[in-house]
């Protein structure tokens, strides 16, 4: 049976229910349309920094973050557009801004679809129209996110995307990576280093990027939690980022559309003819054994 029930916390909070798996999904739709809140079999699999969160001056770390229309920072957090120098911070600006529910459906599945669409506040940073809409999809021990990015502008629309999944972790010792790539980049010094599946979680940071994915679908198996997580997300992304922080009970992996900078670089930019549309899908399964 699937269920989807709004409740007034700090903000309106979406629950999406599958009640004969026992998993849970959390939307607040007014905090950057994220996800806070993942539970299969009752248990959590995202983290969530709950100060943080409860503060709206500052970008939420934890649940699953919306990366739009810039994944990663850009030199002095700007870039240049038909010779005009404009402002956008690291990330973008679709994780700070509300977005607006407009289905929801409970049959088969539980589902909601939310849209973010351009405003004057947002062509201050990005002189662009466009219209984004997820559909947010739990069945199971699966959560599916659907995209569609419309460029509603006369011209062409430059943009990346992604997701910045924070996943529970008490041990990262326990951790075993199945990533589809023999390499990858720190982020900092830009250096490549050959991947052993292994990652040195006595450094203060972990900051990398796998550029050279030889597959779609990449798995972290938690020997302590015995869960076994699987990330699928179509061609469309070709790059996943691994990132964590000593000392902090989560790990993230990200599948981005393009690398950092890309707004002035053009590195696997998705350019969008005026009125044409994108679609891509991530997808995590979560199995526990």
């Amino acid at each position: 049976m699937f269920t989807i029930d709004l409740q007034q916390q700090q903000y309106k909070t979406y629950i999406l229910s599958d009640e004969t798996a026992g998993s849970q999904l959390e939307v607040v739709p007014e905090r950057g349309g994220i996800i806070t809140c993942w539970r299969v079999q009752g248990q959590e699999i995202f983290y969530l920094d709950t100060e943080r969160f409860a503060n709206p001056d500052l970008s939420v770390r934890g649940g699953n973050p919306i990366l739009f229309p810039i994944c990663g920072n850009l030199p002095d957090n700007s870039y240049t557009h038909n010779g005009k120098q404009y402002n956008l911070k690291q990330h973008g600006f679709a994780r700070d801004l509300p977005w607006e529910v407009t289905e929801q459906a409970t049959q088969n599945q539980a589902s909601l679809t939310l849209v973010l669409n351009s405003t004057e506040q947002t062509k201050a940073v990005y002189p662009f129209d466009f219209q984004v809409v997820f559909i947010y999809k739990l069945q199971g021990n699966t959560l599916e996110i659907q995209q569609e990015y419309k460029n509603l502008s006369s011209t062409q629309l430059p943009f990346s995307t992604g997701f910045h999944p924070y996943f529970s972790i008490k041990d990262k010792t326990q951790l075993k990576f199945e990533i589809p790539s023999h390499e990858y980049q720190d982020q900092r010094n830009k250096e490549i280093h050959r991947f052993n599946g292994n990652f040195d979680f006595n450094l203060d940071e972990i900051d990398v990027a796998f550029k050279e994915l030889t597959s779609q679908s990449t798995t972290v198996i938690d020997n302590s939690r015995k869960l076994k997580l699987t990330l699928d997300y179509g061609k469309e992304y070709p790059i996943l980022v691994f990132w964590t922080i000593k000392g902090k009970d989560f790990y993230c992996l990200e599948p981005w559309t393009a690398p950092r900078n890309s707004l002035n670089t053009g590195e696997h930019l998705t350019v969008l003819e005026s009125g044409a549309s994108y679609n891509a899908s991530v997808r995590l399964t979560a199995n526990f054994f």
